[in-house]
């Protein structure tokens, strides 16, 4: 069996993956000592583009636009940098197995590959209907989104089923984005989901109130309360309609499932401590095995501001917790010390002309400021909540740079509040003087 020695892994191929290699470079890693192990055919890339522009029929993203490390304003990292750097990219490999006692990785064909230190950065995989046992969830034309083959297919239906029908299974993230891509392209959307209102892990019922006027404003249809139970296919095999547990049915020629995902940790199950579904780490992304960290999708770390451990899916967490181990690895090995991550929750959204932010913690009391009439021009309203008095976390639709820093202020310095009527009646007011 082939064998290759590392320095350094990288475990996965996504936006951690490329953040920690901008910062191994950063911090000197010397040519042969790092290598990053994808099962992607591609160079790491920004992720949330595959829900945005890369599905719009103009203005269209396409790589090498959207490699990393350009969705923070930085260099992008075109698969030349790698070699530049003498980082070895290790595309379209799939390790089956890990051994941390050994420092040893197996690929599907039997490569191995030996490290001194691993960084874990293999993210989420998508839930699938098919796990569910749907009836005919493995129809042609159903799709999920969650890399850039993925997305690739997509585009292929949307132009093969120009001007058809579309339902979109799910209210999260994806089921928006999504709705709102296909609607761009001239598809009848319908969006499904049980939940009473969309986004309902972050939405107050006020906040989704807007979007699905704002939505519905659009003709997209939007059918809540209910799931997706089956499916049936024409003679190619292709969706055809779509069975709900509420008894209707809907034609549909595409079919996107957003229903959540889950940590990629199965490779490391025994061989750590778990929290919360992920690789418990410290907040210096350390694990519990020696010369193994964790970053991004997989980690429940130690939140400080909220004293608590917690696991985060969001591009900003993957990127910022990437720099951090690789901070903490070079700075080990030289005998220094960094401070531990100290991480401000923060979740966005693009779709049509609308923009949101949300900084903090979405518990306690909440009050609405602004206008989220979703006829209004402006489109600019936002949400505080408040606990023990004081607010600790916000969200801002439609905000400007400047407000959305003030917003990000407010949810990381925790000010007091009089009355969560004071707090309606001076709404962004409030956040631009703290």
């Amino acid at each position: 069996m082939a064998e290759k020695s590392f320095k350094y892994v990288i475990l996965g191929g996504g936006v951690s993956a490329g953040y920690a290699a901008r910062e191994f470079a950063k911090q000197g890693v010397k040519p042969g000592e790092l290598a990053i192990i994808s099962k992607e055919a591609v160079a790491p890339y920004e992720r949330p583009a595959l829900s945005k522009a890369y599905l719009f029929p103009e203005g269209t993203a396409r790589l090498p636009g959207f490699h990393v490390c350009v969705g923070s304003g930085g260099e992008r990292l075109l698969p030349e940098w790698y070699k530049e750097k003498g980082i070895e990219l290790i595309l379209s490999t799939e390790i089956v197995k890990a051994d941390i006692a050994s420092k040893t990785l197996l690929s599907a064909t039997g490569l191995i590959f030996k490290y001194q230190i691993l960084v874990i950065a293999t993210g989420s995989t998508v839930l699938r209907l098919t796990d569910f046992g749907v009836e005919g969830a493995d129809a042609k034309n159903i799709f999920y989104l969650r890399e850039i083959d993925d997305a690739d297919k997509l585009v292929e239906a949307i132009k093969a089923k120009k001007n058809g029908k579309a339902v979109v299974v799910g209210g999260g993230y994806i089921g928006l984005e999504l709705s709102a891509a296909l609607k761009i392209n001239n598809i009848d959307v319908s969006m499904v989901y049980p939940e009473p209102w969309c986004m309902p892990r972050l939405f107050t019922a006020d906040i989704a109130a807007f979007y699905e006027g704002y939505y519905a404003n659009k003709g997209i249809k939007i059918i809540k309360g209910t799931v997706a139970v089956g499916f049936t296919t024409n003679a190619d095999g292709e969706v055809k309609e779509v069975k709900l547990k509420d008894g209707r049915t809907l034609e549909a020629d595409i079919v996107v499932v957003g229903v959540g995902g889950r940590p990629l940790i199965s490779l490391f199950k025994g061989q750590f401590a778990e929290n919360k579904g992920g690789i418990k780490t410290d907040d210096f992304f350390r694990t519990s095995a020696d010369d193994v960290y964790a970053v991004g999708d997989v980690a429940t770390f130690p939140m400080k501001l909220y004293r608590e451990m917690r696991r985060v899916e969001h591009v900003d967490h993957a990127r910022k917790s990437a720099e951090q181990a690789v901070k903490t690895i070079m700075a080990t090995e030289g005998g220094k010390t960094v401070t531990g991550y100290d991480y401000l929750p923060y979740f966005y959204s693009r779709a049509f002309d609308l923009s949101w932010q949300f900084y903090g913690d979405n518990v306690g009391d909440t009050v609405l400021f602004g206008d989220n009439d979703p006829a209004s021009a402006t489109h600019k309203f936002g949400t505080y909540w408040i606990k023990d008095g004081k607010v600790v976390g916000v969200f801002l639709e439609s905000g400007t740079p400047e407000e959305n820093k003030a917003i990000a202020k407010v949810a990381r310095v925790q000010p007091s509040v009089e009355s969560l009527d004071v707090l309606k009646n001076e709404g962004l007011s409030f956040a631009s003087k703290i």
